[in-house]
C-alpha cells in the first residue's frame, strides 16, 4: 500500500488527468470526483471527470457537475487516471483507460491493489475524507466549491452520520467543509427533498414487497414496476434504507431485477453484522454497514440465498 505523499508525487509528476469513480455512482463518487477534479486543476494540472452513468438527478447541483463527461475515454490525450472508491478499472464501465497510470483511492476495506498507486484507509468514513487529506498535503486550499462538493459526499456515504465509522474525525471534516463555505442545510435539502415523483411511486411498489422476520428486512422491485414507475436506475439509490428503519430489523436487503433474471442486491446493517462480507460471498463487496453486488437466477432463489447468509451473520453476533 501507498503513502499520501506518494499520492501526492504520482500526480504531480503527470499533467493531464482523468477522475472517475465506480458505475451507478452515489453521493460519493459524485462529490469526491467533483471534488478532485477541482483539487488537480488547483495544483496546475488539467483534470476532466467522467462517470460512465452520468451524475444522478439529486447531485446535478453540485458545483462542476454539468461537466462530467460520459465517455468513453481519448488516452492519448491524459497522462493518468484518479480512480476513487472503486475496486477495479473494470467497475468504472469506461472504455480507454487501460494503460494509463493509475491512482487509486479508496476507503473500502474490501478494496484490491490493482493500481500503480494505491492508497486505501479503511478508517475513513468517505473517500472525499482521503480527497481532502491530498488537497492539504498538496497545500491546495478548500474553495467553497470544492467543500460543497466533499460535504454532500461525506454526507450521504455515512447515511447521514447514521452509519458505523462514523465518529469525531467524521465530524471534524465536515465540519472543516461548512467552515471553508459548504451550505449544509442546503446541500441536505437538495440530496433529500428533490426527489422526482418516479422514485416516490418506485418507493410505493417496493414498500408493497416489504417483509420483516427475526431482525432482518427484505424488500424487492421488478422490470415491471421499474417500467409503471417510470423510473430510472437512478431512482433505486437509497429505497434500500427505508426498509432498514424499522424498530427491530438489524439488516436488510433490496432486489433490483435488470434484464432477465438477473438482480442488484444493496445490503444495509446499522452495525451488528458485516454486510460487505456477505457481499463478498457473491463477488461484490463495499462498507461493513452498506454494501452490493449482483446475482443471477429467478428472485425465489437469489433471495433465498442472500436471506440466509444474514440470518446466519445475524445468529453469530447473537448476544
Amino acid at each position: 500500500m501507498n503513502s499520501l505523499a506518494e499520492v501526492v508525487n504520482a500526480v504531480q509528476s503527470r499533467q493531464r488527468w482523468v477522475v472517475t469513480s465506480h458505475a451507478r455512482p452515489d453521493g460519493d463518487a459524485v462529490g469526491s470526483v467533483l471534488g478532485c477534479v477541482q483539487i488537480l486543476r488547483a495544483m496546475g494540472k488539467l483534470a476532466d471527470g467522467y462517470l460512465g452513468d452520468g451524475v444522478p438527478f439529486i447531485y446535478r447541483h453540485l458545483p462542476g457537475a454539468d461537466a462530467i463527461r460520459l465517455g468513453p475515454i481519448d488516452a492519448s490525450q491524459y497522462d493518468g487516471v484518479v480512480i476513487l472508491e472503486c475496486d477495479s478499472l473494470y467497475r468504472t464501465r469506461l472504455k480507454g483507460l487501460d494503460g494509463l497510470f493509475s491512482v487509486s483511492i479508496d476507503h473500502h476495506n474490501t478494496s484490491a491493489e490493482y493500481a500503480d498507486v494505491n492508497y486505501v484507509v479503511s478508517s475513513a468514513a468517505s473517500a472525499s475524507e482521503l480527497v481532502y487529506r491530498m488537497a492539504k498535503a498538496a497545500a491546495v486550499g478548500i474553495t467553497p466549491e470544492i467543500a460543497t462538493s466533499l460535504y454532500a459526499a461525506v454526507l450521504t456515504d455515512t447515511g447521514s452520520f447514521c452509519y458505523t465509522g462514523t465518529n469525531e474525525q467524521t465530524f471534524a471534516f465536515a465540519r472543516e467543509m461548512v467552515l471553508a463555505g459548504a451550505d449544509p442545510v442546503a446541500i441536505a435539502q437538495q440530496v433529500y427533498f428533490s426527489n422526482p415523483a418516479s422514485k416516490m411511486h418506485l418507493l410505493g411498489r417496493a414498500l408493497s414487497n416489504l417483509q420483516c422476520e427475526d431482525g432482518i428486512s427484505w424488500m424487492h422491485v421488478s422490470e415491471a414496476d421499474m417500467l409503471a414507475s417510470g423510473a430510472t436506475e437512478q431512482d433505486c439509490e437509497g429505497l434500500v434504507n427505508w426498509a432498514l428503519g424499522i424498530h427491530g430489523i438489524e439488516a436488510t436487503a433490496f432486489f433490483r431485477e435488470t434484464a432477465g433474471c438477473q438482480f442488484r442486491v444493496s445490503l444495509r446493517s446499522k452495525g451488528r453484522i458485516d454486510v460487505a462480507r456477505i457481499a463478498e460471498l457473491f463477488g461484490g463487496g463495499g462498507h461493513s454497514c452498506a454494501s452490493g453486488h449482483a446475482m443471477e437466477g429467478p428472485y425465489d432463489s437469489v433471495s433465498a440465498r442472500v436471506l440466509a447468509e444474514l440470518r446466519h451473520a445475524l445468529q453469530l453476533t447473537a448476544p
